[in-house]
């Protein structure tokens, strides 16, 4: 399961449908484009780096998104496109000493509808 103490992440999440191109096979043999479902999020550096850890596992969701996982995109080279990007600044406008600059990451999960059985 998603751990509880991050559900604050996917709150502000956009879903979204990921184009991705078709790809020669070892064969020779061409691929036809996939569509794959996805939450695209933006979320502060220092998040990021918390969840970090979490790259790459598939998680179960509950609330909105019950009956769904999700697999953070960071390193996969078929979805390059979707790693993790730099998602802007925000704050520090005027005074950096009263409001710090944030720096944000934009990230993408891979949504999937689950099919295995949960284990008690």
């Amino acid at each position: 399961m998603w751990p509880d103490e991050f559900n604050f992440i996917l709150d502000g999440a956009e879903e979204v449908t990921l184009e991705i191109p078709h790809t020669p096979g070892a064969d020779g043999s061409t691929n036809t484009a996939t569509r794959r479902q996805a939450l695209k999020v933006r979320l502060l550096q220092q998040d990021y780096e918390r969840i970090w850890p979490l790259a790459d596992a598939r998680f179960r969701l509950g609330g909105r998104f019950a009956g769904k996982a999700i697999t953070m995109i960071v390193n996969n080279p078929l979805y390059h496109q979707w790693h993790p990007a730099d998602g802007g600044t925000q704050g520090g406008a005027d005074d950096p000493v009263k409001q710090p600059i944030k720096k944000n990451v934009v990230v993408h999960f891979l949504l999937d509808d689950v099919r295995e059985p949960v284990v008690t």
